[in-house]
């Protein structure tokens, strides 16, 4: 009963939080808007996820007081009204036409995934509000297992018998050069395994070939490819999950077991990625972008020196100027138009509307 009732105040609370933060973004709730919030309150409900909204929306509007910069959205997450109400993100979904079954399904509940961008150096400052709010024992990074693929394997077995780095070399530099190639592909028993063998060029196929008769060899280099066959896959090192933090309703060692980080103190979970959520816990993803340190950096520069104030937030998206340099292809350092390709195109297709760029 604790927990229906707990439930029920998070749902309450979300949309009390969502309905007034509709009447600052929309000048007028009309029928369809308020139809389409509803139906996204109904699904977060029926999923059981109200609270991760409340978490996300509460550390958003704490880093933008702590005066860190906030992407306006990205990803599936920016389909969701709900999201647009909570400030979580910038982009109105009802304008562009998002849809918001592409975050949330009710045909099939899967974990909802805001990727939240923060600027690179005030990102910790946000990871710090969160530990300070729920507790060091509550809130963890994620671990990463770096397995052997064929050539460290290869590499580490050479150095533990003692084969020259030199001819080490030779034998890693003799692996087929194929993003599906390894050892137990090309050393398969009666020949390299066919599909592999079906997606490789005549070059990689004979190298592949040569390759089998080393592993054959009754020498310290046959030897040593057959042991790192048999390492191949094994896990060699362990890392932390780039952005990934998890925050748990209680102490974090009642759901899974945790290790420390070597140069931080916040703890780490030892479950990776994939099980942390099958154990259902609920993970957020605090990214770290450099191009938001940027736009700030240039901000802070263009006021100390013409004494202008810009917000980012508030530059309108028809805003000819910028129009101009996206005709020109002067894109360098803009996300997703950066590359020469989408530079080409720019310059051909002339966009002269922020939906030509969508």
């Amino acid at each position: 009963d604790k927990v229906d009732g707990k439930k029920r105040g998070e749902n309450a609370y979300l949309k009390h939080l969502t309905y007034k933060g509709a009447k600052e973004r929309y000048i007028e709730i009309t029928d369809s808007i308020k139809e389409r919030i509803d139906f996204e309150l109904q699904v977060i409900e029926n999923s059981g996820y109200p609270g991760y909204f409340l978490i996300v929306q509460d550390f958003i509007k704490q880093a933008r007081t702590m005066d860190v910069s906030v992407g306006p959205g990205r990803g599936s997450a920016a389909g969701s009204v709900v999201a647009y109400c909570t400030t979580i993100t910038n982009v109105d979904p009802i304008k562009y036409d998002l849809l918001f079954e592409r975050f949330l399904n009710p045909e099939r509940v899967s974990l909802p995934d805001i990727d939240i961008d923060f600027d690179d150096e005030g990102r910790q400052k946000v990871i710090d509000y969160v530990i300070d709010k729920y507790g060091q024992k509550q809130v963890a990074q994620i671990i990463t297992y770096g397995s052997m693929a064929a050539r460290s394997s290869i590499k580490d077995v050479g150095r533990v018998l003692d084969v020259p780095l030199q001819e080490v070399n030779k034998v890693t530099k003799a692996f087929p050069d194929h993003l599906s190639a390894n050892l137990n592909k090309v050393l398969a028993t009666g020949g390299v395994q066919k599909k592999l063998k079906d997606s490789m060029n005549a070059e990689q196929n004979q190298a592949a070939e040569e390759f089998r008769v080393m592993a054959e060899q009754d020498d310290e280099i046959g030897q040593m490819i057959r042991t790192a066959k048999r390492l191949e896959g094994s896990v060699r090192n362990t890392g932390i999950h780039a952005c990934g933090v998890i925050i748990t309703p209680d102490d974090i060692t009642k759901y899974v077991p945790v290790t420390t980080a070597k140069d931080s103190d916040l703890l780490v979970t030892q479950f990776d990625n994939s099980v942390v959520e099958d154990a259902g816990l609920l993970k957020m993803d605090f990214l770290g972008l450099k191009t938001l340190t940027i736009i700030k950096d240039a901000i802070a520069i263009i006021k100390s020196k013409h004494d202008v104030t810009i917000i980012s937030d508030d530059i309108p998206l028809d805003d000819k100027k910028t129009l101009e340099l996206f005709s020109k292809g002067n894109t360098n350092g803009v996300f997703q138009f950066e590359s020469p390709g989408m530079q080409k195109h720019l310059k051909a297709l002339k966009p002269d509307k922020f939906e030509d760029l969508i």
